[in-house]
């Protein structure tokens, strides 16, 4: 049983239970199968159980977090594929990344206030509405750790892709451009696949302001991190 408590072995698990989770929802897509919330959920459930430790787990698997950071130089790519769309919709993706940034900011100092949430715990918290690869080079300059930053990230994409659908039935909200600024702002990755999902432009709205508000919490994160400290 030693090798249970190999931090090879649960990369190695880590990488096997994703391939295997993601065959699954494609042959039933159903929100349960889905590997965002699957393979997190098996991960935590078998650690807990075996009573693994979460050093054990990250002493090799924080690999795979280090690897999302090269994925920041692609998202430079859809920028220049869609450069005509910002200048058709500037201020729509303006005011989708203002909005949402200043509506995750504000909440996630709420909710510490309330809740009475430890300083890392509450600064993590104010960027999860950034896609991961963002959120775990802001969270550090904001005084949080990028592990909880990602799971905060996972956890707010697999909400908006859960309830997002059901609040845009209920809100007054037509243009297919304010609803993909909407689903990228708040929901980051997982709101830009569900976007895509309803309608071709709305999902390019989504994916431009997830990128946009991601690289603008990177460079202001200096700017909050100060207006934190106060």
């Amino acid at each position: 049983m030693k090798f249970l408590l190999s931090a090879t072995f649960w990369l190695a698990a880590t990488v096997l239970l994703y391939f295997l989770v993601r065959w699954l929802h494609r042959r039933w897509p159903r929100i349960w199968f889905s590997p965002l919330i699957l393979v997190p959920g098996l991960l935590i459930s078998a650690l807990l159980l075996i009573h693994v430790p979460y050093t054990t787990y990250a002493l090799r698997s924080h690999w795979l977090s280090m690897m999302l950071g090269p994925a920041v130089v692609a998202f430079a790519l859809p920028i220049h594929e869609h450069r005509r769309v910002i200048a058709r919709h500037w201020f729509a993706l303006t005011v989708g990344v203002i909005v949402g940034m200043a509506t995750a900011f504000a909440s996630a100092l709420a909710m510490a206030h309330v809740f009475n949430l430890p300083v890392a715990l509450s600064n993590a918290l104010a960027v999860r509405s950034i896609s991961t690869p963002f959120a775990i080079v802001a969270a550090p300059e904001l005084g949080g750790t990028a592990d909880l930053a990602a799971v905060f990230v996972v956890l707010t994409g697999v909400v908006g892709m859960v309830i997002g659908d059901v609040l845009l039935r209920w809100l007054p909200v037509r243009s297919v451009v304010a609803r993909g600024a909407l689903f990228g702002a708040a929901a980051h990755a997982v709101g830009t696949v569900t976007a895509h999902r309803r309608d071709v432009q709305e999902g390019v709205v989504a994916s431009l302001t997830m990128i946009l508000s991601g690289i603008a919490m990177v460079l202001l994160s200096p700017v909050l991190a100060s207006f934190i400290a106060r």
